[in-house]
């Protein structure tokens, strides 16, 4: 059985993590899987939704594997070199997320641009707590998630965040019964705008550092576009 399914649409992707028995668990399988994902999403870019088969959306690594792993294999950066690859797709990522979003779970979460919850859904890093730590993105996207003070309670105290905490935080959008589908209607409105310039959005607000400079580049070549002219066009005539 496929750790992942994968299905295209025309405006599109949804990336089901298919582990359920497993609760999702993040193995090698799934990683391989999940770089042939991103391969195709590169190559085609459309917004991706990731959500998990089952209950769950992932409850960690998978921990029989990770114990076999040494130096070398965590100076590879296995699932870090993954989660970086989600993080940097063209197009916005949404994870509908409902039960544990844990170690590796939470991290792949924290790769995506936005995340929705159901009221089961509970993030948290507890690597610690098998001698290791929150190698594969933790430890600098969550203070940017959620603040420098809440990300070491979670990192540090092995604190998790339900649902109602994560929406407090900021780190969720919104928590819902229905989470597959709230993610559809998010992807629904990245649809409507203009995916060029979602894309330079994306790319700007990810790039570390502040330059100003960077926005004018980017406006110039969407103030050149077709689309920026046909849009504002419509805008006025609905006005009228």
């Amino acid at each position: 059985m496929s750790a992942t399914e994968f299905e295209e649409h025309d405006d599109r992707f949804v990336v089901v993590l298919n582990r359920p028995e497993q609760r999702n668990a993040i193995n090698a399988a799934m990683i391989r899987e999940l770089h042939d994902v991103c391969a195709r999403v590169e190559a085609d870019p459309k917004p991706v939704i990731l959500v998990g088969r089952g209950d769950h959306f992932a409850g960690g690594a998978d921990i029989a594997e990770l114990r076999e792993r040494r130096r070398d294999e965590a100076l590879a950066g296995i699932n870090r070199t993954l989660f970086d690859r989600v993080a940097a797709l063209p197009l916005p990522t949404v994870a509908a997320v409902s039960g544990f979003a844990l170690g590796g779970g939470a991290e792949l979460t924290y790769a995506c641009d936005i995340r929705i919850a159901t009221p089961t859904a509970v993030f948290g890093n507890p690597e610690p707590g098998l001698g290791i730590l929150a190698a594969a993105g933790a430890s600098y996207r969550l203070p940017d998630l959620v603040g420098r003070s809440v990300a070491k309670q979670v990192l540090l105290a092995g604190r998790t965040l339900d649902a109602d905490t994560a929406l407090a935080a900021g780190l969720v959008l919104e928590i819902t019964e229905d989470h597959l589908a709230a993610a559809h209607r998010v992807v629904d409105r990245i649809g409507r705008q203009s995916a060029l310039a979602l894309r330079l959005t994306k790319t700007i607000v990810d790039a570390p550092g502040s330059q100003p400079w960077v926005d004018d580049i980017a406006q110039a070549v969407l103030f050149e576009t077709d689309d920026k002219r046909e849009r504002m066009t419509a805008f006025l005539e609905r006005r009228r």
